[in-house]
């Protein structure tokens, strides 16, 4: 499926092929602490179909806790929208986008969650809660 994206003010755009069966919900704390969220929705790009079209991201290194791999988050330097991650390497075959910053995001439900043992109680069932169209 073919994706565009952008951070929130617009500096940075990009598009790429995605693979929509691969959409996914993490729950992990890294995810809740770098969205400022209860969990991170992000889909991995098919390899080779990446394009940034404009800006240039900041990139925050981080050693994940588990595994030791190393994973470069890109974020806006402006807006602060975290925008994608990837592998610590200068041409990664791919990259996990996340879903926020894409113009498609209604068609990306996601198809599994993950570090569930992490996932906040209350983020489970929101349903109940009252709803308002607007603030």
């Amino acid at each position: 499926m073919k994706v565009n994206g952008a951070c929130h003010c617009k500096r940075i755009t990009f598009e790429a092929e995605v693979e929509p069966e691969r959409s996914s919900i993490c729950h992990c704390t890294d995810c809740q602490a770098l969205t400022g969220g209860a969990y991170r929705t992000s889909v991995p790009t098919v390899p080779g179909t990446f394009r940034l079209l404009s800006g240039t991201p900041t990139v925050y290194l981080k050693t994940t806790a588990d595994s030791g791999a190393k994973r470069r988050h890109a974020f806006c330097p402006n807006c602060g929208s975290p925008v994608w991650v990837h592998a610590d390497e200068d041409n990664p075959p791919f990259r996990t986008l996340r879903v926020g910053g894409l113009a498609q995001r209604e068609q990306l439900a996601p198809k599994r969650r993950i570090w569930c043992q992490s996932a906040l109680s209350w983020s489970q069932d929101i349903s109940a809660l009252p709803t308002s169209p607007k603030q």
